[in-house]
């Protein structure tokens, strides 16, 4: 298992941490871990019904031509100066 450490967490945050692990019965280190694990499984559907109704909406009003952007590649990094 991997390790990190968060660096420069705002001190009520901190704090909130130490209530919540308490509050749970868990160490900050633990309460910590369940918080990421928790978020990072949970599902992230994103209600997207409101596409369906602007595109229904400008189909109803003729619908949109946009132009073509030719997309050129970016030039590379230079680290050596101007």
């Amino acid at each position: 298992m991997s390790a990190i450490t968060v660096r420069r967490l705002p001190e009520g945050v901190k704090q909130r941490l130490r209530l919540r692990a308490a509050a749970n019965g868990r160490s900050m280190e633990a309460e910590a871990r369940c918080i990421l694990v928790d978020a990072l499984h949970a599902d992230r559907r994103v209600d997207l019904d409101w596409v369906d109704g602007l595109m229904a909406v400008g189909a109803e009003l003729g619908g949109v031509e946009l132009p073509e952007v030719p997309d050129d590649p970016a030039d590379a990094a230079r680290f050596d100066g101007p």
